[in-house]
Protein backbone atom coordinates (compact mmCIF):
# COMPACT_ATOMS: atom_id res chain seq x y z
CA UNK A 1 0.00 0.00 0.00
CA UNK A 2 1.15 3.54 -0.36
CA UNK A 3 1.59 5.68 2.57
CA UNK A 4 1.41 9.51 3.00
CA UNK A 5 5.22 10.80 3.74
CA UNK A 6 6.59 9.70 6.49
CA UNK A 7 3.55 8.02 7.75
CA UNK A 8 4.96 4.38 7.33
CA UNK A 9 6.08 3.41 10.66
CA UNK A 10 2.99 5.26 12.17
CA UNK A 11 0.67 3.37 9.70
CA UNK A 12 2.03 -0.09 10.42
CA UNK A 13 1.96 0.22 14.20
CA UNK A 14 -1.76 0.80 14.13
CA UNK A 15 -2.40 -2.08 10.95
CA UNK A 16 -0.40 -5.02 13.67
CA UNK A 17 -2.64 -3.20 16.66
CA UNK A 18 -5.38 -3.67 14.39
CA UNK A 19 -4.07 -7.72 13.94
CA UNK A 20 -3.18 -7.26 10.07
CA UNK A 21 0.12 -8.84 9.16
CA UNK A 22 2.36 -5.92 7.64
CA UNK A 23 5.99 -5.89 6.47
CA UNK A 24 7.98 -2.80 6.80
CA UNK A 25 11.52 -3.16 5.63
CA UNK A 26 13.29 -0.87 7.09
CA UNK A 27 17.10 0.34 6.27
CA UNK A 28 19.64 1.46 8.95
CA UNK A 29 21.76 4.25 7.51
CA UNK A 30 23.54 6.56 9.04
CA UNK A 31 22.50 10.16 8.72
CA UNK A 32 24.80 13.39 9.38
CA UNK A 33 23.48 16.95 10.57
CA UNK A 34 25.55 19.61 11.28
CA UNK A 35 26.60 18.71 15.05
CA UNK A 36 26.40 15.31 14.75
CA UNK A 37 25.88 11.36 13.34
CA UNK A 38 23.59 9.25 14.10
CA UNK A 39 22.22 5.64 12.83
CA UNK A 40 18.45 5.40 11.83
CA UNK A 41 16.11 2.93 10.67
CA UNK A 42 14.55 4.21 7.44
CA UNK A 43 12.14 3.00 5.55
CA UNK A 44 13.54 1.01 2.08
CA UNK A 45 10.61 2.43 -0.15
CA UNK A 46 9.53 5.56 0.91
CA UNK A 47 5.81 5.38 1.67
CA UNK A 48 5.06 1.76 0.79
CA UNK A 49 4.02 -1.01 3.42
CA UNK A 50 3.19 -4.48 2.56
CA UNK A 51 0.57 -5.97 3.84
CA UNK A 52 -1.13 -9.48 4.01
CA UNK A 53 -4.86 -9.61 3.87
CA UNK A 54 -7.50 -10.39 1.92
CA UNK A 55 -9.80 -7.91 -0.23
CA UNK A 56 -13.09 -8.31 1.99
CA UNK A 57 -10.30 -5.85 4.50
CA UNK A 58 -10.25 -3.32 1.52
CA UNK A 59 -12.23 -0.40 3.05
CA UNK A 60 -11.50 -1.09 6.92
CA UNK A 61 -7.81 -0.70 5.90
CA UNK A 62 -8.24 2.26 4.05
CA UNK A 63 -9.90 3.95 6.87
CA UNK A 64 -6.57 4.12 8.75
CA UNK A 65 -5.18 7.79 9.10
CA UNK A 66 -2.07 8.25 6.98
CA UNK A 67 -2.80 5.24 4.12
CA UNK A 68 -3.16 6.69 1.12
CA UNK A 69 -4.29 3.91 -1.49
CA UNK A 70 -3.66 0.20 -2.14
CA UNK A 71 -1.25 -0.04 -5.07
CA UNK A 72 -2.84 -0.99 -8.41
CA UNK A 73 -2.14 -2.59 -11.57
CA UNK A 74 -5.02 -2.48 -14.12
CA UNK A 75 -7.68 -1.24 -10.96
CA UNK A 76 -6.66 -4.53 -9.14
CA UNK A 77 -4.16 -3.89 -6.50
CA UNK A 78 -1.07 -5.42 -6.67
CA UNK A 79 0.08 -9.11 -4.99
CA UNK A 80 3.94 -9.10 -4.34
CA UNK A 81 4.75 -12.47 -4.04
CA UNK A 82 6.50 -14.30 -0.95
CA UNK A 83 9.43 -14.82 -2.40
CA UNK A 84 10.28 -11.51 -3.15
CA UNK A 85 9.50 -10.12 0.29
CA UNK A 86 11.87 -12.97 1.11
CA UNK A 87 14.50 -11.76 -1.47
CA UNK A 88 13.78 -8.16 1.01
CA UNK A 89 14.01 -9.77 4.14
CA UNK A 90 17.44 -11.55 3.16
CA UNK A 91 18.93 -8.55 0.92
CA UNK A 92 18.33 -6.38 4.17
CA UNK A 93 19.50 -9.06 6.57
CA UNK A 94 22.92 -9.13 4.79
CA UNK A 95 25.94 -6.61 4.93
CA UNK A 96 25.41 -5.03 1.45
CA UNK A 97 25.19 -1.34 1.37
CA UNK A 98 21.66 -0.70 -0.16
CA UNK A 99 20.35 2.66 -1.96
CA UNK A 100 17.11 2.36 -3.30
CA UNK A 101 16.87 4.59 -6.78
CA UNK A 102 13.16 5.40 -8.23
CA UNK A 103 13.98 8.27 -10.49
CA UNK A 104 14.19 7.50 -14.02
CA UNK A 105 16.84 9.24 -15.97
CA UNK A 106 15.55 10.40 -19.53
CA UNK A 107 17.45 11.62 -22.43
CA UNK A 108 18.29 15.70 -22.01
CA UNK A 109 17.83 15.70 -18.43
CA UNK A 110 20.15 17.92 -16.78
CA UNK A 111 22.70 16.00 -13.86
CA UNK A 112 25.18 17.09 -11.85
CA UNK A 113 27.51 13.65 -10.82
CA UNK A 114 27.51 13.50 -6.79
CA UNK A 115 30.10 11.19 -5.80
CA UNK A 116 33.51 10.11 -7.53
CA UNK A 117 36.49 11.58 -9.19
CA UNK A 118 34.54 13.40 -10.94
CA UNK A 119 32.14 14.95 -8.08
CA UNK A 120 29.96 18.44 -8.58
CA UNK A 121 30.54 17.87 -12.79
CA UNK A 122 27.31 18.91 -14.96
CA UNK A 123 26.17 17.45 -18.08
CA UNK A 124 23.11 16.19 -19.23
CA UNK A 125 21.99 12.69 -20.97
CA UNK A 126 22.32 11.65 -23.93
CA UNK A 127 21.76 7.95 -23.69
CA UNK A 128 19.96 5.41 -21.23
CA UNK A 129 22.13 1.95 -21.66
CA UNK A 130 20.12 0.21 -18.65
CA UNK A 131 18.51 1.08 -15.22
CA UNK A 132 21.92 0.99 -13.77
CA UNK A 133 23.89 3.14 -15.79
CA UNK A 134 23.27 6.57 -18.03
CA UNK A 135 25.62 7.81 -20.30
CA UNK A 136 26.37 11.92 -19.57
CA UNK A 137 27.99 14.42 -21.45
CA UNK A 138 29.92 17.01 -19.54
CA UNK A 139 30.18 20.76 -21.00
CA UNK A 140 31.90 22.49 -18.35
CA UNK A 141 35.16 21.80 -19.29
CA UNK A 142 34.73 22.45 -22.89
CA UNK A 143 34.85 19.11 -24.04
CA UNK A 144 32.28 16.73 -25.06
CA UNK A 145 33.28 14.05 -22.62
CA UNK A 146 31.30 10.81 -22.64
CA UNK A 147 31.32 9.02 -19.03
CA UNK A 148 29.79 5.74 -17.94
CA UNK A 149 28.32 6.92 -15.47
CA UNK A 150 25.72 4.41 -12.68
CA UNK A 151 23.05 5.94 -11.55
CA UNK A 152 23.23 5.94 -7.74
CA UNK A 153 25.94 8.52 -8.71
CA UNK A 154 24.02 11.10 -10.30
CA UNK A 155 21.15 13.46 -9.45
CA UNK A 156 19.10 15.51 -11.29
CA UNK A 157 19.93 19.34 -11.43
CA UNK A 158 15.90 20.26 -11.05
CA UNK A 159 15.90 18.27 -7.39
CA UNK A 160 18.85 19.84 -5.29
Amino acid sequence: MYTKPRYEKKVDAELQLLGFETYLPLNRTLKQWSDRKKWVSEPLFKSYLFINTSISYYYDILNVNGIVKFVNFEKSPVVVSEKEISLIKQILGSEIAIEVMNEDFVVGTNVEIISGPMHGLKGFIIENRSNSHVVVSLQSIKQNILLNIPVNKIRNCLNK
